[in-house]
């Protein structure tokens, strides 16, 4: 285990000590901007589009803007701790970051396609590496699943890429619904160990919910398996089979669901929100499967159960605790970021109910309810991430 240098560490900018720090405000941010901008393109407010029109922008952003921004300040946060190998800091963290921000800027202007893709494959291709040397200093191959599915990340960005550069919007989709599943199989990954945990943990319970390695592999396997399925195009098409395995895969959650559940964590926001994110994975899983198996669905419902419900709520879920022990501080939400929860599965209930009592009202509180959501966030959690830990150590 190698030392962290305290007094380079706290000469550093407190922004630049963690990766947490810029890339979960940055994302938060960008949560806040894409959504709102994606209505009032929808009603015409805008006489100028970004790369690919505002569809492409708007569903290649939630997924490789913000999610992959929330991805990678986890990440690359957690595998210090992991390893303990000194996490990324300082300058290279700062290039990093302007890496992801450049990407942004270059697709909402319309970039021209050579800069764009250096920018926007370089990001998630310079995370894998930074993850994959990591965890290789001390061989914990217990984490390179995580670089694969990174890796797998890029290679699905690049074939949405390529649909924007050919003028696809096959390619496109694939290439974002191969990604939403790539990152609903780093969910099951992540999500198998934290939610347990902090379960546990928050709950003062002696002893977790021990894991089932058959059924944790299980999971990881079928979602890469979805996504490669999406990314290729197969699953773009109602299939029986694709819909077994969809099928398996909301039992398996679900069965995970109910092995970690506990009475007492209704009364923690920090616990049920995390819950109840999960809740929706088993959601999307299963409308996707009614759907592959025929049912008159739209896919579009289990698609934002997946991105609102399960991935947006498990994101707003874990960075609000992370950030509050990273940064020193007691597990105790600021006030209001319970409603932050309420409001962001109320999002989801918008867009998938209210949608089909009437559309305009149905994305109109959709919005709302979300850019509410991540508005609490920012406003409760942006000093905290701003300013250094209130314990006085490095980090």
């Amino acid at each position: 285990m190698q030392v962290i240098d305290r007094k380079k560490a706290l000469a550093t900018p407190p922004w630049l000590r963690l990766a947490f720090r810029p890339f979960f405000l940055g994302g938060s941010l960008l949560a806040l901007i894409v959504v709102p901008m994606w209505l009032l393109a929808l009603g015409g407010k805008f006489d100028w589009s970004p790369a690919g029109g505002w569809l492409a922008w708007h569903r290649h952003e939630l997924l490789f803007g913000f999610g992959l921004a929330i991805v990678a300040g986890f990440l690359l946060t957690a595998v210090q701790t992991w390893t303990g190998q000194p996490g990324l800091t300082g300058k290279p963290l700062a290039a990093l970051a302007l890496l992801w921000l450049a990407g942004r800027l270059a697709w909402l202007a319309a970039a021209p396609w050579p800069m764009l893709i250096v920018l926007e494959l370089g990001f998630p291709l310079l995370l894998a590496w930074l993850m994959g040397r990591t965890l290789w200093k001390v061989r914990q191959q217990r984490n390179y699943p995580l670089v694969g599915l990174l890796l797998l990340l890029t290679l699905v960005d690049a074939i949405a890429m390529a649909g924007l550069v050919a003028g696809n919007d096959g390619w496109q989709r694939q290439g974002v619904l191969g990604g939403l599943w790539l990152v609903a199989a780093m969910m099951g990954l992540i999500g198998g160990r934290v939610i347990p945990f902090f379960t546990q943990r928050g709950l003062g319970r002696k002893d977790m919910v021990a894991p089932w390695a058959w059924l944790d592999w299980a999971l990881l396997g079928g979602s890469a398996l979805v996504a490669l399925l999406y990314a290729a195009g197969p699953a773009l098409l109602p299939n029986v089979l694709i819909g077994m395995l969809f099928a398996v895969l909301a039992v398996g959650h679900l069965v995970r669901l109910a092995r970690w559940h506990d009475s007492g964590l209704w009364r923690v926001p920090l616990l049920w929100s995390l819950h109840l994110a999960y809740g929706w994975l088993v959601l999307a899983c299963a409308g996707m499967a009614l759907w592959h198996f025929g049912v008159a669905l739209n896919p579009s419902l289990a698609v934002h159960c997946l991105t609102i419900g399960a991935m947006a709520g498990l994101i707003l879920a874990m960075i609000a605790r992370v950030s509050l022990g990273h940064t020193g501080r007691p597990l105790q939400p600021p006030k209001g970021m319970a409603l932050g929860f309420i409001l962001l599965n109320l999002a989801g209930l918008s867009r998938i109910l209210l949608v089909q009592v009437n559309l305009h009202a149905g994305l109109g509180v959709a919005t709302l309810c979300w850019v509410l959501a991540f508005g609490l966030f920012v406003w409760g959690y942006a000093p905290m991430l701003l300013k250094a830990r209130v314990d006085g150590h490095p980090g």
